[in-house]
C-alpha cells in the first residue's frame, strides 16, 4: 500500500477479502473454488485495480477464473471483468503506472545492500515485461544502495509447488537446497520472492539450511527506500 500510495494511487484493503481459491482449484475441486471466487469479485467489485503482490494469485485469477466460470450466464461477466482488472504488483507498477528509472530517482535504501532476485513460475507464466523479471530487477538497480547480483538458475522452481512440497518432500527438499547454495553464492543478503508460497518455502529452508540471505518481497524493498526518501529519521528503523 506504501508504495501504490507513493505512486498517486488512492488504495482501499477490504477486509471481507479472503483466498482467492487456488488451493481447492489446484487440487482437483473447482467446485469448492467456485464460492472463494465469487466472493473476491464481490468485494472488489467496485474497484478500479485489483492488485495482488503473489504472482500465484494473480495467475489463479487470470488464467483459471475464465474457466471456473465458463458458459455461467450469471457468472462469466462479472468474472471477465474481474480478470480484466487484475494485476500483480509489479505487472501493475510498470503496464498500468509505467513506473520508469526517472520515477525512481533519488529513492534509495537505508544500507548498502546486496539483492538477487528468484524467478518464480507464475510470474513467469504472467508474461511479465523482459526476460527473466527484468521488470523487478531494473527497478532495483535504480535504487541507491542497492547491488543487484545475479542468481544461478534464477529461473528454476524453489521446490514448492503448492501441495507437490507435501506429496514429494524428498524432490522438494532438494530443490529448496540447490536454490539457498544458489542463493548463497551470490553472496546476496536479500533475495526477491515475489510469491508468497516460494517466499515461505524458501524461508524455511533459510532456517534450516543456515543461508545468509533472507527473501523479501520487492515491495518491501521499494517501500524501505520510500521510508528513506521520506525521512532520514526512519532510516534503519
Amino acid at each position: 500500500m506504501e508504495v501504490l500510495e507513493h505512486f498517486g494511487c488512492r488504495v482501499d484493503f477490504p477486509q471481507d477479502q479472503t483466498c482467492c481459491g487456488q488451493p481447492q482449484f489446484n487440487n482437483g475441486y473447482p467446485h469448492e473454488a467456485r464460492p472463494l471466487a465469487q466472493r473476491m469479485i464481490r468485494v472488489f467489485k467496485e474497484s478500479q485495480y485489483v492488485v495482488t503482490p503473489s504472482g500465484s494469485c494473480c495467475a489463479m485469477i487470470r488464467e483459471h477464473y475464465p474457466v471456473l466460470f465458463q458458459e455461467d450466464a450469471a457468472w462469466e461477466g462479472e468474472a471477465l471483468a474481474f480478470v480484466a482488472k487484475t494485476y500483480e504488483l509489479v505487472e501493475f507498477l510498470t503496464k498500468i503506472l509505467k513506473v520508469d528509472a526517472a520515477r525512481l530517482a533519488g529513492l534509495s535504501l537505508p544500507e548498502p545492500t546486496a539483492i538477487t532476485y528468484h524467478y518464480t513460475c507464475h510470474t513467469r507464466g504472467l508474461n511479465m515485461p523482459g526476460p527473466a523479471g527484468a521488470a523487478a530487477i531494473d527497478m532495483v538497480k535504480q535504487l541507491g544502495n542497492a547491488t543487484f547480483v545475479p542468481l544461478n538458475k534464477a529461473e528454476q522452481c524453489c521446490g514448492f509447488g503448492g501441495t507437490f512440497a507435501v506429496k514429494y518432500p524428498d524432490i522438494s527438499g532438494g530443490i529448496v537446497r540447490d536454490k539457498v547454495e544458489n542463493g548463497n553464492a551470490t553472496g546476496a543478503t536479500v533475495m526477491i520472492v515475489n510469491d508468497a508460497g516460494c517466499a515461505m518455502n524458501i524461508g524455511g529452508a533459510c532456517h534450516r539450511f543456515g543461508a545468509k540471505f533472507k527473501p523479501v518481497h520487492v515491495a518491501e524493498v521499494l517501500a524501505s527506500a520510500i521510508r528513506g526518501k521520506v525521512s532520514e529519521n526512519e532510516i534503519g528503523a
